[in-house]
């Protein structure tokens, strides 16, 4: 493939720019010079995003795109896409990963208009790796819910998922997020990462109810990662086990659909468990 000549105007299109979260120094130079040359770019939050801009030497102007934009302002934008190269960024990280633009993305594609993604620094994948737990499954939740009853039920609907969970919190709800994390998963492994890339950069890591309380007095600034392990294996069905379990499946079901239940419940074949079924309906 050529190489591109940065002196020559960007192709028109929608430009996904992930920028720095908190270290300049891992903004990338394709990105740098994507901002420098598009012709406006949408920003979170102007007054942010100028100490970057001015980084980095870009000079384009901005228009504050956020989550209360309104479809007439997506409107415009999709309406300029045709003809300009319009980057869009957020405060930090990847645009779209808990922050706004996926509408935008959607429509554009949509309509036909060249999308390209510049890929860098990201949160939740950099907390991942500094958590030290697993990391072959995860489930990025962004911020739960601020009021309890709310952010209670968005708990337990995740509860039983084998995979590791992923979340952003502010420093004054850490405490109280971590304690309703544990009433609702149990007392999992878990690790809080905050001013990830920056001088401060700080991984604590213990069960859920011990980062409580240690959290408890002393909320810490900055952006913080939640990293949950994913919920212990259950202990294999004892032969005692699913004696017990066909027998009162057996009681209300044919053998086909009791073993169909209880192989589902305990995680067993589904041959070894009608088989067995048949021998107990004789």
């Amino acid at each position: 493939m050529p190489l591109v000549q940065m002196d020559q105007p960007l192709s028109p299109g929608l430009y996904i720019v992930a920028t720095p979260i908190g270290n300049l120094g891992d903004m990338t130079s394709r990105a740098a010079d994507t901002l420098r040359r598009a012709d406006y770019i949408l920003a979170e939050d102007k007054r942010v995003s100028a100490k970057l801009l001015a980084h980095v030497g870009a000079k384009a102007p901005m228009t504050a795109y956020h989550d209360h934009s309104d479809d007439q302002l997506r409107e415009r934008i999709l309406g300029d896409l045709g003809t300009k190269a319009v980057a869009l960024i957020s405060d930090a990280g990847t645009p779209l990963i808990s922050d706004p633009g996926y509408k935008l993305v959607r429509a554009a594609r949509q309509a036909g208009h060249s999308i390209h993604t510049l890929p860098g620094p990201c949160a939740a994948i950099a907390a991942l790796t500094l958590a030290g737990l697993p990391t072959d499954r995860f489930l990025f939740l962004g911020f739960l819910p601020a009021k309890a009853k709310a952010r209670a039920d968005a708990i337990a609907e995740v509860s039983s998922i084998r995979a590791s969970l992923v979340l952003y919190e502010s420093g004054p709800r850490l405490a109280d997020t971590l304690a309703a994390l544990a009433d609702g998963l149990g007392n999992r492994e878990a690790a809080v990462i905050r001013e990830i890339t920056k001088l401060h950069e700080e991984c604590g890591s213990g069960t859920l109810s011990e980062l409580a309380n240690r959290y408890s007095d002393a909320p810490p600034r900055g952006e913080i990662v939640i990293i949950v392990a994913p919920p212990p294996r259950p202990a294999p069905a004892t032969s005692d086990d699913l004696d017990a379990a066909l027998d009162e499946a057996l009681a209300r079901l044919s053998p086909s659909r009791a073993a169909a239940e209880v192989a589902e419940r305990l995680r067993l074949p589904r041959k070894q468990v009608y088989a067995r079924a048949l021998e107990k309906a004789r």
